[in-house]
Formats: structure tokens, C-alpha cells, sequence
């Protein structure tokens, strides 16, 4: 208890020197257990002086007899590998020898501790990995640490030649048929979590979970079935010959291992077992905590897209759930699964919109029922027979609160402007809200009586109309606060038409040495203007850019020099129609000098399309002031060119005295190379998201539509792909489809943005995983013109 104190409490070595005479007297004690413990407490309250001083004991503790003091040795030297490595690493003769002690945690910890103290070095790691494999460990628990160091070794050297890795994989196989229960576990779990592995190689480490499964012990089933979930992911078709033991453990008492086995099952199952697994399901979900009953939902949401033929009785397990007693979170991802499955298969919409409608009669989460609201008056209008949806819609206005009274009103709202045939009986419905309680009730109702006109008639509603109540915005919200805060009340109107409609990306903050200023952009009092309208205020003020026409895009500062450098430039590209203008913002790092007739000499002959019209040279620039120089290129109207440009910056340097601050007469002619610059395709794309992409997508139509399929070739992952393709186009990812799921083998992402000359394109991206590594994709394009939807085919063509 003494030792523990001691421990905890952790006092410096100064302040006990008696307490740590007395610990350095007990490591020579005749006594095992006071030596182990005087060598752990020791090592957690000494620094490196002292360590020094026991290091002789330390060593000879290391390879002592006894497992219990070797074991104390070994983890204290884990622990103060972290503080004083060195030390630690001195060790290295008698911790290898350790690793062949006959001791379990003597050879486990030993382990430990020699590949920590080699981690940084990958060819250390891969002898030791060589060396062990070949039968010198006898410990369960060291055994389980190699086969994660083999993994390790085989992921690291995963481009080398299959043949250099085989020996690897053959050990991985070979423990599989080990005594120990987790040896054989970690061996089987790290054959199915190696990239690119093949059935063959999953074969056997399938067979070995599949025995697990049967298991007395709850946690090998549980362990198994993880594993198996996870492989049901990725390799699907190699989990199927377990579907009969994971059936048996849907009735297991212990209700994760039969969520895990449940949410298998669904994942590998075939067509013809869904109608079984359903009723198996309907017994079980009572039993389970909400967060289990959310995974259950999303593998159904899953089986349902993979087999819609069998959406009828999915649809209809989501509906009873749905009416059971539940918090929000699951309550939200059933409403999700639903719309989702409405949205992916047509012949479920009119089922499952009436699952909604009764949903929201007993609905007591306001988000739900708004939610709800807002998607019927998207589909509902569009279905057979719209008129029995309006009466579950109108309920919402006498029953539930002021949020979903409004939504209620902005749905019949819809429904008036997109069935001509509905209009009369909407406009009695909205007439009697007008006597609402509520304000914003009262004032939708107001402005849809108003808006919609016709009087009630049945007369077709104006497509302006349509568009001006329930299109999609295409400006940033955020963009349009900022516009409004900043908007100042006059004679003249608010002009929507001057929100930029550009999403803005929060910059990363750059870690700056202490005590130096920020130079170039990153000094905003005295720096060059960064917002759209800041720049196009600027450039218009200029008397030869004034016209070239409306400023299309100004691109984020592009660094053409490294930090801390005598001299730091960065160049924002500015975009129009038939001009590219790069404004080099400049700053002098050096006190002692004073640069004067500042320019950039660009080099184009690498972009033929582009023609030098205009350069404009900066006068001065004093230490740290920051200053712009520009340089104008022509280019055809509306082609969005693409080159290289090569950069110098060309300067007369004179010498500033320190005393008085005033510059020497004459000065030297001097240049200073900078990095390429280099004009792309994103460059001439805005990035401008929508709020509703599918209304978005339907609104534009097919007329210029355009698809084709490309191979992406081998990436390390489906996300890489995804992100190399975004960046391509500079285009705006839409309901968060950027983001790609861990283990997914597909994917479908989203994006919108606004091409050169002010056209609208909307971009429909799938990507799937074709053979190990190679991502194959299908580009989907939409546009206002058929010109724009080929040129983004063309940029992913020569991408």
C-alpha cells in the first residue's frame, strides 16, 4: 500500500530524497516483490538524473530470474520511453533478450517494448518480424502483438512484390491453427482487415469465426460476429456460408452479439431470405436499446436497395416500428430510411408517403413532422392522386404547434401551385388560416393567397411563380446574412442579385513564429482586400481593367514563395469573360532595404491561348508594407483556357539606413524566381451549392444532359478518388455526399456549381471499386447548355 501511495502521489525527487533512498535500497532487496515495486514506483517519481544512477539496476532487472521484477523493468522502460528515450534505448541487448524468456508477460512485455524502441526504424521492424515469426514465441499474449506487427509490416510493404510478402501471410494463416482461442481470433481478424485481400485468403480465416460462433463464450460469439460484420461489408459473398450459425444467434440472450447477427444477416442475405429474416426481426426489436434498433433500420434501408423488388413488405416493418414507442434519434432514421427509399424507388412513393401521413397524426417531435411536411409538398403534388394527402395536411393546422402549423400551410401552399385541379378547395383551407394566432401562420397564408392568384380558380400557376415560392435558393445562406447585415436602408432597394454566390471556405490558421508579423495576405489591416466585392472594387478603380466586364471569379491567394523567405509573394487569379488578371500581392521582409519599380515578368509561352496586355508595376514597397502588382492576360471569350506561367519578380533594391530610416540614392537592379503559376479548369467554375439538389436536378432537366464512364485507374481508397475529382471540377459538394463511408465499396456524390458565363451545372457522380484497387466512375452532367455539359465531360476526359 506504501508503494501505491507513493505512486499516486508522485512527488518530485528533491523534495523526498529519503523516500527515494529507501526505493533505491529495496531494488537490492533479497525480497521479489519489493525490488518489482521499488523499480515501478522509482521509474514514475525520478527524472533522467537519477534514472541514470539506477540504469545499471534497471538492466540487470531486465533479464533477472524472476518474471515479476522483469516484468516491473520492462513496463517502467515503456513508461520512460516516453520522457527520456534515449535511456531506454540503451536497452536494447537485454530486452531482446527477454523477448526469449520462457515467462508469458515477461515475453509479451519485452515485445513491447523492443518495437517501440524500433518503431522509427522500418527495417528494425521487418528483422524483427522475420525473426519471430520463425517459432521463438511461446506467450499467447506476445503472439497476439506480432501478428498486429505482421500486419503492420504487410500494409507498409503492400507495393512490393507478392512473392516478399507470402512468408507473412503464410505465419497469419499458421496461427490460425494455434491452441489459444485469441491468437487464433487476432490472427483471423487480421487476414480480413489486409488491403487487397482475396477470397482464397479470407477462406480460411472465415472458417475459424464461423467455428467461434458456436462457442460457450459469449465473447468469442461476440468477437466473431463483429468480424464477420465487418467483412459483410467488403466481401459479402464470402460471409454467406455462416448465414445458418448467425440465425441460431438472433435468439442470443446477450442482445449486441444478435443486433451484430441481425445486421449480417441482412447485409448477405439473398432475395428469397428476406421474408424469413423480417419475421425474425419483429420478435427481437422489442428487446433491444434504441441504438441498436437505429443499425438494425439502416441495414434494412440497405437490403431494401439491393433487393426493391421486396420493397412492399420492407416498407411495411418500417411503418409498425415507426408507430412503437421510440426516442428522436430513432424515430429520424426510420423517417430517413423511408424518404430515402422513396426518393431511390418509384413504385414505393405512394406507399410509403401514406406511411408518413400517419406518422405525423401521432408525431410528437416537431423536426419530424416539418420534416415530413416539407418532403410531401415535394412528392406528393407528383402522385396519382394528390387530394388524399390534404386531408392529413390540414390536420397539422388544428392540432399541433406554431412551427408545424406553418409548415403545414407552406405544403398545402405547394400543392395549390403544382395541381391546377386542387386550387379552389387549397385557397379555402389558406383563407382559414388567416385567423390564426400565430404570426408567421398568418403571414404565409398571406403570402401564398396572394402569390398563388387565380382567386381560387382553377387556373395554371406561373412558372415565375413556382420558381420565386418553392425553388431552390442558389445563394449561400450564409452569404446572404453577410449581405443583409452589411445592407444599409436607403432609396434604393435590396438587390439579391449582388449576394456573391460563391461559398466561402474557411482559411486554416498558419502557425507563425513568435515575434514576426504577418506578411502578404495575412496582415489585414494594412493587406490587399480579400472579399469578391473588395477585389472587384479594386480592379475597376484601375482605368485599363475597367472594361473588361463583370469580375466572373477571383481565385484564393496561391503562394509562389516559401515561408520565411527574404521576399513573400502570393498571386490571387481574377477570372472574366474574356481576360485573366494576376494580382501579385508583395511583401518586403527585409528592414534594411527598400524595393522600388516592382514587376513580375510572366512567361507564357506555355499557355498559348493566353496574350499579355498589360502589366502594372508597383512604385514601392518599404519593409513589411504590403503592396500589389498586376499583370493582364487576354484569352478567347468564354473558353475556359488552361497554361503554365512562369514567374520573376523584377525589382531595384537600395540599402535603407537603420538610423535615420531614409534609402541610399542609388540602388541595383536585381530579380528574384519565383514558383509556377498555373491557370486550370476549376479555375473558370464558382463553387455555389443548392439547397435541394434532386428539385435542383428535375428543375434543369435532361435536354442537355450528357453521361459517359471513366477508370480513375488504382487509388488507396474510394475517398482519395472522390476528392481528386472534386477538386478537378472546383465544384460545391451538396447534402454532405463528399464525405465517403469507412469500408464503402460505392458511392454517389453531388455537386453544383456555376460555369464561366454564368450557366448552371449540376454534376451526378458514381463511384464503385473495380477489381483490388482500381475505382471505376459514371459522370452524369446537367446544364443549361449543351456546350458547358461537354466541356466538363472534356476536363474529366484530360484530368
Amino acid at each position: 500500500m506504501v508503494y501505491v501511495m507513493i505512486k499516486e502521489i508522485s512527488p518530485s525527487a528533491d523534495e523526498v530524497i529519503i523516500v527515494t533512498s529507501s526505493l533505491m535500497k529495496d531494488m537490492t532487496s533479497k525480497t521479489d516483490m519489493y525490488r518489482a515495486n521499488a523499480i515501478r514506483v522509482l521509474c514514475r517519481i525520478t527524472d533522467g538524473t537519477l534514472i541514470t544512477q539506477i540504469e545499471r539496476y534497471l538492466k540487470q532487472a531486465i533479464v533477472d530470474k524472476n518474471p515479476v521484477v522483469a516484468s516491473a523493468a520492462l513496463v517502467s522502460g515503456i513508461h520512460l520511453l516516453q520522457t527520456n528515450p534515449e535511456i531506454v534505448k540503451r536497452w536494447s541487448n537485454e530486452v531482446q533478450e527477454a523477448v526469449q524468456s520462457r515467462a508469458a508477460l515477461v515475453q509479451f512485455h519485452a515485445l513491447a517494448l523492443l518495437h517501440q524502441i524500433r518503431q522509427n526504424d522500418r527495417l528494425a521492424i521487418n528483422k524483427l518480424v522475420s525473426s519471430l515469426t520463425r517459432g521463438s514465441v511461446r506467450s499467447p499474449l506476445a503472439q497476439c502483438l506480432l501478428i498486429r506487427y505482421t500486419s503492420q509490416v504487410i500494409r507498409e510493404s503492400a507495393n512490393n512484390s507478392q512473392a516478399g510478402d507470402r512468408p507473412f501471410y503464410d505465419f497469419l494463416e499458421g496461427c490460425l491453427r494455434h491452441k489459444a482461442e485469441m491468437v487464433i481470433f487476432e490472427a483471423a481478424r487480421a487476414i480480413t482487415e489486409l488491403n487487397g485481400v482475396t477470397s482464397r485468403e479470407l477462406t480460411p480465416a472465415i472458417t475459424v469465426l464461423q467455428l467461434f460462433l458456436s462457442s460457450s463464450k459469449p465473447v468469442l460469439r461476440f468477437a466473431a460476429v463483429r468480424t464477420l460484420n465487418k467483412v459483410a461489408m467488403t466481401h459479402p459473398m464470402a460471409v454467406t456460408n455462416c448465414n445458418i450459425d448467425m440465425e441460431s444467434l438472433i435468439s442470443d440472450q446477450n442482445r449486441s452479439i444478435a443486433t451484430l447477427a441481425i445486421t449480417t444477416l441482412l447485409k448477405t442475405g439473398n432475395e428469397s431470405s428476406v421474408d424469413r429474416l423480417m419475421k425474425q426481426i419483429t420478435n427481437f426489436m422489442s428487446d433491444i436499446a434504441d441504438e441498436f434498433k437505429i443499425v438494425v433500420v439502416e441495414a434494412i434501408r440497405s437490403l431494401c436497395l439491393k433487393f426493391p423488388l421486396k420493397h412492399r413488405s420492407l416498407m411495411n416493418f418500417l411503418s409498425n416500428i415507426l408507430r412503437e414507442e421510440g426516442g428522436f434519434e430513432y424515430k429520424k432514421a426510420i423517417v430517413d430510411s423511408i424518404v430515402i427509399l422513396i426518393r431511390d424507388i418509384p413504385e414505393a412513393k405512394e406507399t410509403g408517403l401514406l406511411h408518413l401521413c400517419e406518422f405525423i397524426e401521432d408525431c410528437e417531435f416537431t423536426y419530424l413532422s416539418t420534416q415530413i411536411l416539407h418532403f410531401l409538398g415535394i412528392e406528393g403534388p407528383k402522385t396519382s392522386d394528390p387530394s388524399k394527402y390534404i386531408r392529413y395536411i390540414y390536420n397539422r393546422v388544428h392540432l399541433e404547434n406554431a412551427t408545424v402549423r406553418a409548415g403545414a400551410v407552406s405544403t398545402l401552399a405547394k400543392f395549390g401551385a403544382m395541381v391546377c385541379a386542387l386550387k379552389p378547395r387549397i385557397f379555402v383551407l389558406l383563407r382559414r388560416c388567416l385567423l390564426d394566432n400565430d404570426d408567421e401562420v398568418r403571414d404565409r397564408a398571406t403570402l401564398y393567397l396572394n402569390t398563388l392568384g387565380g382567386d381560387g380558380a382553377v387556373v395554371e400557376t406561373g412558372e415565375d411563380v413556382k420558381e420565386f415560392l418553392f425553388g431552390s435558393l442558389d445563394i449561400p445562406l450564409v452569404n446572404l446574412e453577410n449581405s443583409l447585415k452589411n445592407y444599409e436602408p436607403s432609396e434604393e432597394s435590396f438587390d439579391i442579385n449582388s449576394v456573391p454566390k460563391e461559398v466561402k471556405t474557411q482559411p486554416h490558421a498558419e502557425k507563425k513564429a513568435p515575434g514576426k508579423k504577418p506578411t502578404g495576405l495575412g496582415a489585414p489591416p494594412t493587406g490587399p482586400p480579400s472579399t469578391v466585392d473588395a477585389y472587384e472594387k479594386l480592379l475597376s478603380s484601375i482605368a485599363e481593367y475597367a472594361n473588361f466586364g463583370k469580375l466572373f471569379k477571383s481565385s484564393a491567394p496561391v503562394e509562389l514563395t516559401e515561408a520565411e523567405t527574404e521576399y513573400a509573394v502570393n498571386v490571387v487569379k481574377h477570372i472574366f469573360d474574356g481576360h485573366v488578371v494576376f494580382q501579385y500581392n508583395c511583401t518586403n521582409t527585409i528592414p534594411e532595404q527598400l524595393l522600388e519599380n516592382v514587376a513580375v515578368i510572366v512567361d507564357a509561352s506555355d499557355a498559348e491561348e493566353f496574350a499579355e496586355v498589360d502589366s502594372k508595376p508597383l512604385r514601392s514597397l518599404p519593409y513589411d508594407s504590403p503592396g500589389q502588382t498586376f499583370v493582364a492576360f487576354e484569352k478567347p471569350e468564354g473558353v475556359p483556357a488552361v497554361g503554365k506561367f512562369s514567374n520573376m519578380l523584377r525589382f531595384i533594391v537600395k540599402e535603407v539606413d537603420p538610423t535615420t530610416g531614409e534609402a541610399e540614392d542609388d540602388g541595383v537592379e536585381d530579380e528574384y524566381q519565383l514558383e509556377e503559376l498555373e491557370v486550370v479548369a476549376a479555375d473558370y467554375m464558382l463553387k455555389v451549392g443548392v439547397s435541394n439538389f434532386r428539385n435542383a436536378w428535375e428543375s434543369i432537366g435532361a435536354d442537355f444532359e450528357r453521361v459517359d464512364e471513366y477508370g480513375l485507374g488504382p487509388r488507396d481508397s474510394l475517398a482519395e478518388a472522390v476528392n481528386a475529382v472534386v477538386n478537378l471540377l472546383g465544384m460545391q459538394p451538396c447534402e454532405g455526399t463528399e464525405v465517403v463511408p469507412n469500408n464503402s465499396r460505392s458511392h454517389t456524390c453531388l455537386l453544383s456549381g456555376v460555369y464561366i458565363g454564368n450557366v448552371k451545372v449540376l454534376v451526378r457522380l458514381q463511384f464503385g471499386i473495380d477489381g483490388p484497387k482500381d475505382v471505376a466512375m459514371k459522370l452524369v452532367v446537367r446544364s443549361e447548355d449543351e456546350a458547358v455539359s461537354d466541356a466538363i465531360h472534356e476536363i474529366v476526359a484530360s484530368g
